[in-house]
């Protein structure tokens, strides 16, 4: 079986701006993402990202508009990425298992690349994102302190959360 590191978007790969992320302009991605998914990609592990982007289901932005983010992160970081899902929905308008923290995204991943949970970590900023990984029994890691919840590991930021993966090796 492989291992994966499943990725938040916002606020672990790319600068939190306190509201949707959407436009390339707007996109800025935080230090030391591309060098630490080089050395997780090094050390055997797939990387996916797993991303609520409810701002389409509410109408403010389009698919179309996460996707050119996605490029710009896949570009800024050497294409290492093997897959970038997003859940679109909203409980406000529509429910989904495929938004966190439901883990059908994590899900659609092991079953797409073979992955051992068991195996895998998930780096994320919220709650939602450490009960996502839960539920699959992904090991999780808090990244940042905007979340009010007593986690942890909780590390600064994914420089951070490569090492400690690294060293429990």
């Amino acid at each position: 079986m492989n291992q994966a590191i499943f990725l938040d978007r916002d606020g672990v790969l790319n600068e939190e701006m306190g509201d949707y992320v959407w436009t390339p302009e707007r996109f800025r991605i935080c230090p030391g993402v591309p060098e630490s998914l080089a050395r997780l990609k090094a050390a055997g592990y797939y990387l996916v990202v797993v991303t609520n982007q409810a701002g389409i289901a509410k109408g403010l932005y389009t698919r179309a508009d996460v996707l050119a983010c996605h490029e710009l992160l896949q570009q800024a970081c050497g294409h290492k990425l093997d897959a970038l899902y997003f859940a679109e929905n909203h409980p406000s308008v529509s429910e989904s298992i495929f938004r966190k923290p439901d883990s059908g995204m994590l899900e659609k991943a092991v079953a797409r690349f073979h992955l051992d949970p068991a195996r895998c970590w998930l780096v994320g900023d919220r709650a939602r994102d450490m009960e996502a990984g839960a539920r699959l029994g992904v090991r999780g890691i808090l990244v940042g302190h905007a979340e009010p919840l007593a986690y942890e590991p909780r590390v600064a930021d994914l420089r951070a959360a490569t090492e400690l993966i690294l060293q429990a090796r």
